[in-house]
């Protein structure tokens, strides 16, 4: 009886792990290859994918900005590319209204990539080039911000801005029959 009972309990946690799972929001990252008012294909490296927009997703629109905008004080989410002799170099750079997963860590599971979301507490022009001091729970980092960072800031966005080769990070619901519904959607200007 107890390994029947035993068994049963195993199932059910494998099931109850098995919907837990599938509760798990999907990140797509990639551009817009179309768009009809509803429906979101996204052209990515792992793909084409396509994603239902509903009353409830919200957009985001990655208005670019001058690194003069940029204050002391401000939140921000850079990702960098790190050298050989560990200097960070920055290649996208994006303001905050608020505070969201402060850190530092690899960006996309990569040890040449790093993303950092911290406050700036300081910029300077060295001779190397700007150069950010961002502070964070634990830690600071210094990031070289080269002339060719993409710098923006997350303002509210709608649909009109979901056109082809706007880059698009989302994240995404599995609904009804396993087809993705979108969240939230930063989406930045057609390149």
């Amino acid at each position: 009886m107890r390994k029947i009972q035993s068994g049963l309990l195993f199932v059910a946690l494998g099931l109850l792990a098995g919907a837990v799972d599938a509760q798990q929001p999907t990140r797509v990252r990639g551009t817009i290859s179309a768009f009809d008012g509803t429906v979101l294909s996204v052209k990515s490296k792992s793909g084409d994918t396509t994603i239902v927009l509903g009353e409830k997703s919200r957009i985001v629109f990655t208005q670019p900005i001058a690194l003069a905008d940029i204050k002391s004080g401000d939140f921000l989410g850079v990702t960098s590319a790190k050298g050989a002799d560990g200097v960070l170099t920055a290649f996208e750079i994006r303001r905050f209204p608020k505070p969201v997963n402060p850190g530092h860590r690899p960006f996309d599971g990569r040890e040449d990539q790093t993303m950092t979301n911290a406050t700036v507490s300081a910029m300077v022009q060295t001779a190397s080039g700007r150069e950010l001091t961002l502070t964070y729970d634990g830690g600071a980092q210094k990031v070289l911000v080269s002339e060719k960072a993409a710098i923006s800031t997350l303002v509210p966005g709608n649909r009109s801005q979901l056109v082809p080769g706007a880059p698009v990070n989302l994240t995404a619901r599995a609904g009804d029959g396993g087809r993705l519904t979108a969240i939230s959607i930063q989406v930045g200007p057609p390149k």
